[in-house]
């Protein structure tokens, strides 16, 4: 006597109709036909070499066989459900794990943490920093945040936030400002260029996008972590590159200059999870990610001027400066990310 289960998909057809005494309704709960209904109940009944049914009316009856294989059904279904249901539930109560380099947490995510707090109480985001090869596979991480370039993995998902601009940065501090500051790009191929190891084709890749050789820069002092690398230039020890997210408040303080701008390169801030642990919450962070990489981008573009003025400029303005103007001061005040987000979301309906 064979001990083999008969095909999940003809139990779950059989348990559907047992419960609920109809084919039809069956086949609306497990959305498919009717017509697939009935064909896995006949697959179940050959695979037992019994009958189940039998037409009773206009309606089916169980056989002794079938009453037996409902209970049994019942039981095993409902609790598969409640076992379900504790997992999804034990899995929603845990935090979810993000990990990132530590510079992007430092430089971009934790400025940002308070507003994520406000707009998504319900996340329960716990932060993991790592460097190296971070790897969103690892253990106990549910999504990983990171600059990268496609393609994609297969067996992942990938949510692509914003495309990665670099470019060269220095204080006012650095001994050499003076003379930077109006040069062209080829001057820096006479200087000691900071670097870290965690990143080495950042300055090859930037020397060719502006025509110049990437074996006449020379490398100057070396730093493992990025992190590392932005805080020796923010002290004036050289010129340093960095993705422009890293830097923007820098920037914006006058801490750093980028004499030279940001360049756009293949790679991508993403979020990654793998496919088989997709998760709500995920969609919910991208989403938000988005949203803030978005606000970062327009507050740019608003003048220094106008932006420590503290008042809108005055006399015969477009009305796009206006509204960033508006946007710049919800930018910059605090404890308004609810006002914020919902003022980007109309100044970007506008832009469509």
């Amino acid at each position: 006597m064979s001990r083999d289960l008969p095909p999940l998909n003809a139990l779950r057809a059989f348990e559907a109709t047992a419960r609920l005494n109809s084919v039809s309704q069956a086949a609306e709960q497990l959305h498919v036909t009717h017509g697939a209904v009935s064909r896995q109940l006949k697959v179940l009944e050959e695979h037992l070499g019994v009958s189940l049914f039998v037409k009773e009316g206009r309606g089916l009856k169980l056989t002794d066989a079938g009453v037996r294989l409902r209970d049994a059904s019942t039981e095993a279904f409902e609790r598969l459900r409640d076992v379900c249901a504790e997992i999804t539930q034990s899995s929603a109560d845990a935090p979810f794990v993000l990990g990132c380099s530590g510079s992007l947490l430092a430089r971009w995510f934790i400025p940002r943490l308070g507003r994520l707090n406000a707009d998504l109480p319900d996340l329960r985001l716990h932060l993991s920093a790592g460097e190296g090869d971070l790897d969103p596979r690892r253990p106990g991480l549910d999504a990983l945040l990171l600059f990268a370039e496609p393609p994609w993995p297969a067996d992942m998902q990938v949510y692509e936030l914003a495309s990665e601009r670099i470019g060269p940065v220095m204080s006012p501090r650095f001994a050499g400002y003076e003379r930077l500051r109006d040069a062209p790009a080829a001057a820096l191929c006479g200087e000691a260029l900071l670097h870290t190891t965690s990143r080495p084709q950042a300055w090859p890749s930037w020397a060719q996008q502006h025509g110049i050789e990437p074996g006449a820069l020379k490398h100057g002092q070396g730093f493992e972590h990025l992190y590392y690398l932005l805080e020796a230039a923010v002290a004036g020890l050289g010129v340093a590159i960095a993705p422009e997210p890293l830097v923007a408040e820098d920037v914006r303080a006058g801490r750093l200059v980028a004499p030279w701008g940001f360049t756009q390169t293949p790679a991508h801030l993403a979020l990654w999870l793998p496919k088989r642990a997709a998760d709500g919450r995920a969609r919910q962070l991208a989403q938000w990610s988005r949203l803030s990489c978005c606000a970062s981008r327009y507050s740019r573009q608003i003048s220094y001027r106008v932006c420590t003025a503290g008042k809108p400029p005055a006399g015969p303005v477009r009305q796009r400066q206006r509204r960033l103007w508006s946007m710049g001061a919800l930018v910059r005040s605090p404890g308004s990310p609810h006002r914020f987000r919902g003022f980007l979301l109309c100044f970007l309906r506008r832009r469509r």
